[in-house]
């Protein structure tokens, strides 16, 4: 009996990543295109500023991401997209984190980056972007301000909004993140 369980469940660990990846690319975009689309809504319900900056803006990065850690290591996932306003252009992208430190939790979150200048974005979807270090900033930079309300300033011409749950974050968690193009979906 038990090795009949042993051999349901290996089998189930095979077969359903198959399963589960069998969607065609467009559906796979579409899937990306939603998630983005969710965490566009969920930060404009708790930052409105954020959408004036975002379509006034160069372009944008709209990611939902899954985080988890257990004891001493940590991990997320996440895919998402960047727009340029400009050229209406979308990349699909990848995000994943790797933590390390004390901890026990299961996050969900989603970000919106804000690129004041093209090559800000150019940067960040043609060559990658990593965050190996805390992010902190002010939020208020000069007469900027206003227009981001709620971020922070990550890099120069770059701003972030973390929404969890309800509310916007008060730390971020963009240690050991690397942000990169999905090669399957672009």
């Amino acid at each position: 009996m038990k090795r009949r369980e042993v051999t349901l469940a290996m089998t189930t660990v095979v077969v359903l990543p198959h399963i589960a990846f069998a969607a065609t690319k467009e559906e796979s975009q579409a899937e990306v295109r939603k998630a983005a689309q969710d965490a566009l809504a969920a930060v404009y319900k708790v930052a409105p500023s954020a959408r004036k900056a975002a379509e006034s803006a160069a372009g944008y990065a709209a990611f939902s991401n899954f985080g988890m850690k257990i004891l001493v290591a940590g991990s997320g996932a996440g895919k998402g997209i960047a727009v340029n306003n400009k050229t209406q252009a979308t990349t699909y992208m990848k995000m994943a984190e790797l933590q390390a430190g004390l901890g026990f939790g299961v996050k969900k979150f989603q970000l919106l980056f804000i690129f004041e200048t093209e090559q800000a974005l150019n940067t960040f979807v043609n060559s990658g972007w990593e965050i190996g270090a805390q992010a902190t900033a002010s939020a208020k930079a000069g007469d900027k301000g206003a227009a981001y309300q709620g971020a922070v300033s990550v890099s120069p011409g770059v701003w972030l909004y973390q929404v969890t749950g309800n509310s916007l974050a008060l730390e971020l968690t963009a240690k050991g993140t690397k942000y990169y193009k999905d090669s399957e979906l672009n």
